[in-house]
């Protein structure tokens, strides 16, 4: 078995969606990622993931056969025209706006858009301003 490399952030290991309209699902989150420079981990026919996100159809053995309720996820951009890119690109392939590309009250310089999938949860991306990271990303090997 080969090495293998995960990169992890700070909360959340993962997070799964079980989705009714898997291609719909998919057209939204690679566009959305693409536009977040946030590339594609994997796929398979009953299931994509990218990062700690991972989408499947209810078919997916992961999935028990039953779908997730409707969530409220939120991603990090580098900067505003990043999620300007988000909002547009997730509009394009089948997103609802759910409140446009502006700031925020919850801190000085919360940038943010929301959108809903197709599935009706509330994606988000948000830029917080001036902010420095202590690490890009917590890397795990094994």
């Amino acid at each position: 078995m080969e090495t293998q490399e995960l990169h992890r952030g700070r909360l959340i290991d993962h997070i799964q969606l079980v989705v009714s309209d898997l291609a719909a699902s998919r057209r939204f989150y690679e566009a959305i990622f693409q536009a977040l420079d946030i590339p594609q981990g994997g796929s398979a026919e009953s299931y994509f993931w990218f990062d700690e996100l991972f989408v499947s159809s209810r078919d997916s053995e992961a999935a028990q056969g039953h779908l997730t309720g409707r969530h409220h996820l939120a991603f990090q951009a580098r900067d505003r025209a990043m999620v300007e890119a988000f909002y547009e690109a997730g509009l394009a392939h089948g997103g609802k706006d759910n409140g446009g590309p502006g700031e925020r009250p919850y801190h000085p310089g919360y940038y943010a858009a929301f959108l809903l999938d197709p599935d009706g949860n509330n994606i988000e991306a948000v830029h917080h301003g001036e902010a420095e990271r202590s690490a890009p990303s917590v890397k795990i090997t094994f």
